[in-house]
């Protein structure tokens, strides 16, 4: 009888959490319109990180190429080439998301 509870709260655990799984843009953020960009971040080949705030709509540009992203996601780092379309970004660049007034952080 135990083996058959433990087996059942661990199929209920199990899909719980499935429910609650993070999206994309639950982690990273969402694609944005250059137009709403609040400012723009040059990379080039020697950038190893770029520092954002959350909830910050930043135009990035890149070997020619640019893309504006929404850093609404987890204030959490990770790589650039996670967000950028491919073969934008060639090398390690970290993402560093700094929170903003509006999540309570202290910001500028």
């Amino acid at each position: 009888m135990k083996k058959v509870l433990a087996v059942a709260a661990l199929a209920l655990s199990a899909t719980s959490l499935s429910a609650a799984a993070l999206t994309f843009g639950d982690l990273y953020g969402e694609p944005a319109e250059a137009s709403l960009a609040e400012r723009t971040i040059v990379v080039t080949p020697g950038t190893k990180y770029v520092n954002v705030k959350h909830g910050e709509i930043v135009k990035i540009v890149a070997g020619g190429k640019e893309f504006a992203w929404d850093f609404d996601g987890i204030e959490q780092p990770f790589e650039l080439a996670k967000i950028a379309p491919q073969g934008t970004i060639n090398h390690n660049v970290r993402v560093y998301i700094e929170r903003s007034e509006m999540d309570g952080g202290l910001g500028d």
